[in-house]
């Protein structure tokens, strides 16, 4: 487990911990609190990584905590299918875009989630629907699981509207998030955002998060759920809008840091200081260079390098 990791472990554990006890209130929510907090202080990618075990973990135990999984794997394949094709589709966008970009993607879909959960109605589907919807509400999963890591939407107002019963709703979030993991973990692979100390950690992980869980379910009884469940979805907006705005923030200060390590007397980030001309290829000739400015500047993603070549 490398030093960054490492210097994380209590954050990463507490984030389960508490995630792991809206999951055990709320039935759902592990990822989506897991995905939001920990991309504060690390790449959204980096935070999927964390998320796959866990996730797997508590959403295998729901999967099965029901009776009827083969008949409901009958009903809903379309859409499972289209939950995997689409994750592995999206996941391009999760491991190679830039951070920034998954940050506001990532945002983007928090605050769409608590906004459903706070202000839209209870929709119906007919069941004559149900296979022409099935494969595009799983499309649409997919890709938003394969480019934020979560996988909430439509996915979960969807099977909310197609009048199951309790248990059986539970059990089919449980198949549609255990579905969405393995694939979102497949999908990681292939990037090559798997490492040996995400994995460990996120094997560790396993341990808060059941133990949330397990705090979760005692407090669901002394509470009311539409209570926790209203404030739980306040955080998760804002959460998400602080996710969707930083890199524009970020991207502000890092302009004018650059303008000035630029323009200051002295400067020595990325300056030539050793003159202002270049010796052309192949040329004992010297030609008069142009002012260029190499910022380093250390982000969540890493370190990056900044190219000014403007002035």
């Amino acid at each position: 487990m490398n030093g960054y990791l490492s210097s994380h472990v209590p954050i990463v554990a507490l984030t389960f911990f508490l995630a792991g006890i809206v999951k055990g209130v709320a039935g759902m929510g592990l990822p989506t609190v897991a995905m939001g907090v920990l991309s504060a202080i690390m790449s959204p990618v980096g935070a999927a990584s964390l998320l796959v075990i866990p996730s797997f973990v508590t959403n295998f135990w729901q999967l099965f905590t029901g009776p009827n999984f083969l008949a409901l794997m009958k009903r809903l394949w379309l859409m499972m299918l289209g939950i995997a094709v689409g994750t592995l589709a999206g996941s391009w966008f999760l491991t190679s875009a830039n951070t920034e970009y998954a940050s506001v993607g990532l945002g983007s879909a928090l605050i769409l989630y608590a906004m459903h959960g706070l202000w839209a109605k209870p929709l119906s589907v007919p069941a004559r629907l149900e296979r022409l919807l099935a494969p595009v509400i799983g499309l649409t999963t997919g890709v938003i699981n394969g480019g934020t890591g979560v996988f909430t939407l439509p996915a979960v107002p969807y099977l909310q509207a197609l009048g199951l019963s309790k248990d059986d709703l539970i059990q089919a979030l449980g198949l549609s998030f255990t579905v969405s993991t393995i694939a979102l973990a497949a999908g990681l692979a292939r990037g090559g955002a798997f490492h040996l100390g995400n994995i460990t950690l996120s094997a560790l992980a396993v341990i808060p998060s059941l133990l949330g869980m397990w705090v979760g379910t005692a407090v669901r009884r002394r509470i009311s759920p539409a209570t926790f469940r209203r404030w739980f979805l306040v955080f998760i907006a804002i959460l998400g809008l602080e996710l969707a705005v930083h890199p524009f923030f970020q991207t502000t200060k890092e302009i004018s840091h650059a303008g000035n390590s630029c323009n200051g007397s002295g400067s020595r980030n990325g300056w030539d200081e050793a003159g202002r001309t270049t010796r052309a290829a192949g040329s004992d000739k010297r030609r008069p260079r142009s002012d260029s400015c190499i910022g380093i500047r250390l982000d969540r993603a890493g370190v990056a390098l900044d190219l000014d070549r403007s002035q």
